[in-house]
């Protein structure tokens, strides 16, 4: 028997997908009036004050942000070149299009950006740059400080990695080994406008997080860089190049990354055209519009997949056996990034895990719910699912075969669970991203 809300749920990720995904997030949200580009309905930019107009962008999702820009302003495009993953190109008449690798930076990625830069260095004082960015933008816009390899920063990279450093301590030393993160791009520009329009795929949407903030101020220095080596014991296992580099920063011979105070950003506008909570809300309203009641209970979920997963199927159950905190038919969403601590040599994500969990927290539950955990990307770790999806037919049909919850997990091995039972969310490459999304209906 099919499970009633199986296919409500399907058409909610149908659709929260088109919500964040970055062509029409471009044709909704931008509009031109005459010689005015009108943004979210609230800046006006006269295009007619401009001699000329560049677009550059980086990301998996650039490709059709550039298409979309590409339809807008047609031939008051004077030049433009994007870099994305290899694989998610597409057709372009105005800006071209070049592909490197993603997250691991190969030679294509700093030949393309010397190829985005000698654009922008056209530009004038009465020039527009726009520059698109999206999830991948760090790894697929970058330029090295001269005699710094690639092999020197996958070494730092790997270093941090395993140091235990905080995301933000990597970024503070990432964006001081280069020369276009950290505001620097924007600095480049400079004086001619820019305008950056970026898909967030950062918890709480922070502009100097999102690819590393190349047109946003950075608050960070290299004498917080230098401490960080310092702090993780590293200073004698980084390159001597780059420790040699981040000393000169530390003298003062080479600048901070540009701050809020830098007079740069009086010609820098940066909006947030799409993120995790867009796609949350598009959800919430589908589920309402099936008559679902719904809670929508963050945006922003951090931490380990299993504990998360105990705290949801806790909120599942109560939900189904007590109508807290909605009751039948209910929905119950959040958003974020969650982690996972791998312990075993199996396959999976963080999305196809959480799912597992759930379903080992929901064994015993003979109500009809439908359960699903998803990367909007279409790319859960090492894998080609997005995700994956329980539901209380999927209990019955886990004792029939004699498969081992526990066991799986224990394994990491959540894919080849999933994938025994055709049970993976296989979404294909969405050429977006905006974190995760989970959601239960009951």
């Amino acid at each position: 028997m099919m499970n009633r809300h199986k296919n409500t749920a399907e058409k909610m990720i149908k659709s929260a997908l088109r919500a964040v995904d970055p062509y029409y997030l471009i044709m909704d949200q931008l509009k031109l009036e005459g010689d005015i580009l009108v943004i979210q309905n609230r800046e006006k930019i006269n295009l007619a004050e401009f001699k000329r107009i560049f677009v550059i962008g980086a990301g998996k999702g650039a490709a059709p942000m550039a298409l979309a820009i590409e339809e807008l302003l047609g031939h008051r495009i004077n030049a433009g070149a994007i870099n994305v993953k290899y694989g998610h190109g597409q057709d372009l008449k105005k800006i071209r299009l070049m592909e490197a690798a993603h997250p691991i930076l190969d030679e294509n990625t700093l030949k393309n950006t010397r190829q985005m830069l000698e654009i922008i260095d056209q530009a004038r004082q009465n020039d527009l740059v726009i520059v698109l960015i999206t999830g991948g933008g760090s790894a697929l816009l970058e330029l090295l400080p001269e005699g710094i390899t690639l092999q020197d920063l996958a070494i730092l990279n790997q270093l941090l990695l395993s140091s235990g450093a905080a995301i933000d301590e990597i970024n503070t030393i990432r964006k001081h080994l280069s020369l276009i993160k950290g505001g620097q791009l924007a600095k480049r520009i400079a004086p001619a406008r820019t305008l950056s329009l970026i898909l967030s795929d950062v918890i709480g949407d922070p502009l100097q997080s999102i690819a590393s903030g190349p047109a946003a101020p950075d608050t960070s220095t290299f004498a917080q860089a230098v401490d960080i080596i310092s702090k993780y014991r590293l200073e004698n296992k980084i390159s001597v190049k780059i420790k040699a580099y981040f000393k000169k920063g530390l003298r003062g011979e080479i600048p901070d990354t540009p701050d809020a105070n830098d007079a740069v950003f009086k010609l820098t506008a940066n909006y947030i055209i799409g993120n995790n909570a867009l796609a949350l809300n598009t959800l919430k309203h589908d589920a309402e519009q099936s008559g679902y009641k719904t809670v929508l209970l963050t945006d922003r979920v951090q931490g380990e997949a299993r504990e998360i997963a105990k705290l949801l199927a806790g909120i599942i159950k109560s939900g189904v056996q007590s109508g807290f905190p909605v009751s039948s038919p209910g929905c119950i969403l959040l958003g974020g990034e969650p982690t996972v601590t791998l312990s075993g040599d199996g396959k999976g994500g963080r999305n196809q895990e959480i799912t597992l969990a759930v379903l080992q927290e929901l064994a015993e539950c003979k109500s009809e719910f439908y359960f699903c955990s998803f990367g909007t990307d279409g790319t859960d770790g090492p894998t080609d699912a997005a995700g994956a999806w329980i539901d209380e037919q999927t209990i019955t049909k886990v004792y029939e075969r004699k498969l081992c919850v526990s066991d799986y997990l224990q394994r990491n091995d959540s894919y080849h669970f999933f994938k025994q039972i055709d049970q993976l969310i296989a979404t294909g490459p969405t050429r977006t991203n905006v974190m995760d999304l989970i959601f239960c209906l009951y």
